[in-house]
């Protein structure tokens, strides 16, 4: 009787072992519903309202050990409308889906559709904002899809970075091969990026949408930030020559469960006299660890040389995660 308990004992406890092995190796899966209320208010023009979905997405990822020091990672994310019930397909939008290995002494690379290296690098203010109605992407066109990227490992906080879109015979376009460069670099609470986009690419990729490029020259961005404590601060700055040039700057405070952030952006166009300028303000609450609700207002003004309009956006959303 004893000998069976023991047996019994020995019996559950490696399968309970297994079970936990083989548990500690299952994929991740989260995601989120991102839903927001925005009205626009166009100067001498149209006004509306409408809800939306904000970017719902669900996704899994997983990594696993393949030697010491070496892991291989995935990730998959698509996109789906929470705010339509009509004619909803589920999951009907693809956001990124990627494979890499990561190692602490090479770095890092991963092929397939990602935030590319400049994004990442550069773009901090247009991606900090919920709704971003009204900010500004900066003038370069290589997308997020077809990247071969890579990072190095952290020299004393230097970290180089590189990407290469692979667009062949039978994607959109002709054959190209767009690259991008970047430069980081951090120390205490200081941040400084430089990157470059070489633009060689006929589509902005990351849509979908047909579309040749305005030219084929590079562009060029850097930006600083600080970060201490609950502070940060960001400037930032983009060109392309015979497109224009934009500079920005980022402002965010916590307080608790609260979050307050402002930024200025500025972009001028080269040879015309249009200028682009936007004031944006947020207020976001931590309901809990999984959920937020947020106000946002964004106030932007519009002068092409003969005319001048501003344009007046106030968004209310809440996005749940887990």
């Amino acid at each position: 009787m004893k000998k069976t308990l023991i047996a019994s004992a020995i019996a559950a406890a490696t399968f309970s072992g297994a079970a936990l092995a083989q548990e500690s190796n299952l994929p991740t899966v989260y995601g989120n519903i991102q839903l927001a209320v925005v009205h626009s208010d166009v100067e001498d023009g149209s006004s509306g309202i409408g809800h939306y979905d904000n970017g719902s997405t669900i996704g899994v990822k997983h990594d696993h050990e393949i030697a010491p020091g070496i892991k291989g990672f995935f990730k998959a994310e698509l996109e789906f409308d929470a705010d339509d019930k009509a004619d909803n397909g589920g999951l009907n939008a693809f956001d990124e889906a990627y494979i890499g290995v990561e190692g602490d002494q090479f770095g890092k690379i991963w092929v397939g559709s990602d935030d590319s290296t400049y994004e990442s690098a550069i773009d901090e203010i247009s991606n900090y904002f919920e709704v971003a109605s009204q900010n500004f992407r900066g003038p370069y066109d290589t997308g997020e899809g077809d990247l071969i990227q890579y990072s190095t490992p952290n020299f004393g906080g230097l970290k180089l970075h590189g990407a290469v879109q692979f667009n062949g015979d039978d994607d959109k376009g002709e054959k190209s091969y767009p690259y991008q460069l970047a430069a980081t670099y951090a120390v205490d609470a200081f941040e400084l990026a430089v990157a470059m986009d070489s633009n060689d690419g006929d589509f902005a990729y990351s849509n979908g949408t047909a579309g040749t490029s305005v030219n084929n020259e590079n562009t060029y961005g850097v930006r600083g930030s600080y970060a201490a404590g609950d502070l940060r601060l960001t400037a930032q700055y983009q060109t392309r020559k015979d497109v224009g040039d934009l500079w920005g700057v980022f402002a965010g405070y916590t307080m608790g469960k609260n979050v307050f952030a402002v930024a200025y952006e500025f972009g001028d166009e080269d040879n015309s006299d249009a200028e682009t300028s936007t004031i944006t303000a947020q207020a976001l609450h931590n309901l809990s660890d999984n959920m937020y609700v947020y106000v946002e207002g964004y106030l932007n003004n519009a002068d092409d040389g003969a005319n001048d309009f501003d344009t007046t956006d106030l968004a209310v959303g809440a996005t749940y995660y887990f």
